[in-house]
């Protein structure tokens, strides 16, 4: 039972719950209890979001530029171009599949927000952020390609230990009060009668990301097939342990052994698998963006914001490099992707709680389909090394 309640992808569900029950049973004056309390966290948390940006994208790029030679780039070209295909390919179906399948639910929504009654919290306190997100951004890319230059650094180790305090804010601050505030998130949807049309959502668009990223290894294998000369069924099924080991840890991170062994089977060079497969759990996350993608849209269609290949194409790219900075413990993409959906796609703070629950849902699989992708990676990395050998 200890081990359950630790578990956060049940907290969330549980908060989920909870919150249904408590918008529909509890008096006004309790849930506006819960009001204020996402009203305080929701200013933190757009003050935490620049922080968070700087804080795991500096050490990330100065990482990755550190001693840079022909096998990290040709990884880290293969591992973005990867995600980059998982989030176009999510986009052109979700935009063909969900206007249709989610239009009653939208309309619904839509009527709802016209005669719901609102939920007001007691007292709002205003944190404004030290930075705006894009500066953020911009600041921690110009540090971190900076650094990446340099071999020691003064300002490096304080990068690395404002990295460690924004992980401690992540893992003891933030995940462990996020079940609160999406708790409050559904009280607050249910009070007002939303909350039938997101849970629809929910379920709908659950059952079409799954299938999509199914259909995303097929071809990862199938291309790693085509190039190494092998039964892309049996590469595939070969990295069945690592898959469903993350989807029972929830980390790319914890899940390298697994991940590193299974490649091995396969047929990648030690060498290889070693370098390849500890770098793509931090920098291959198409697993990841087909999720942040598909949930994103699905909520824009709700809510009747409009959007353009155009304004995705620039987030995809950008979320895939965001992403990098993802630290290893659950809910770690959404965190570094929030003050992306803010900044590009408009979200607002219930909107962007709604995205932690919807990808927190489907946090297993999406890590699943992280790691075992990694491995169709350490095949073709492995296959073009030794072309390039001979």
């Amino acid at each position: 039972m200890k081990r359950l309640f630790s578990n956060l992808l049940f907290k969330v569900f549980l908060g989920i719950v909870l919150g249904i029950v408590f918008g529909l049973v509890l008096p006004e004056s309790i849930n506006r209890v819960f009001a204020t309390f996402n009203a305080f966290f929701g200013q933190f948390l757009n003050f935490s979001i620049p922080l968070i940006i700087m804080g795991l994208i500096m050490p990330a790029i100065s990482d990755l530029g550190r001693g840079a030679g022909k096998l990290l780039l040709l990884t880290a070209v293969i591992a973005y171009g990867s995600t980059l295909f998982s989030g176009f390919m999510t986009y052109f179906t979700a935009s063909g599949i969900f206007p249709t399948l989610l239009e009653s639910h939208a309309a619904n929504a839509a009527g709802i927000s016209e005669t719901g009654k609102e939920l007001l919290p007691y007292f709002s306190i205003t944190i404004p952020p030290a930075l705006d997100v894009m500066t953020a951004l911009v600041f921690a890319f110009v540090i971190g390609l900076g650094l990446s230059y340099q071999e020691k650094s003064t300002l490096g180790g304080v990068v690395k230990d404002f990295q460690v305090i924004i992980m401690q804010l992540i893992e003891k601050v933030i995940i462990p009060l996020l079940p609160l505030y999406i708790l409050g998130i559904f009280a607050s949807m249910a009070f007002n009668g939303k909350v039938y049309s997101v849970l629809s959502v929910f379920v709908t668009i659950i059952g079409v990301i799954f299938a999509l990223h199914i259909l995303l290894l097929i071809i990862q294998y199938v291309i790693a097939g085509l190039l190494t000369k092998q039964n892309p069924v049996r590469l595939l099924i070969t990295m069945l342990p690592a898959y469903f080991t993350a989807l029972g840890t929830q980390s790319s991170a914890a899940t390298i052994p697994v991940t590193l062994e299974q490649a091995l089977k396969n047929g990648v060079s030690k060498k290889i698998a070693g370098f390849v497969i500890p770098l793509c759990a931090t920098i291959h996350l198409s697993g990841s963006i087909m999720k942040i993608v598909a949930c994103a849209m699905a909520l824009m269609i709700l809510q009747g914001v409009p959007f353009s290949f155009t304004l995705f194409a620039g987030f995809i790219f950008m979320l895939g490099i965001a992403m990098v900075a993802a630290p290893g413990v659950p809910g770690g993409a959404i965190m570094a992707a929030i003050g992306i959906l803010q900044s590009m796609l408009g979200f607002d703070s219930e909107m962007q709680g709604l995205m932690i629950a919807l990808y927190i849902a489907m946090d297993s699989f999406g890590t699943a389909c992280n790691v075992t992708g990694d491995g169709a990676i350490a095949l073709v990395v492995n296959r073009l090394t030794k072309q390039v050998a001979s």
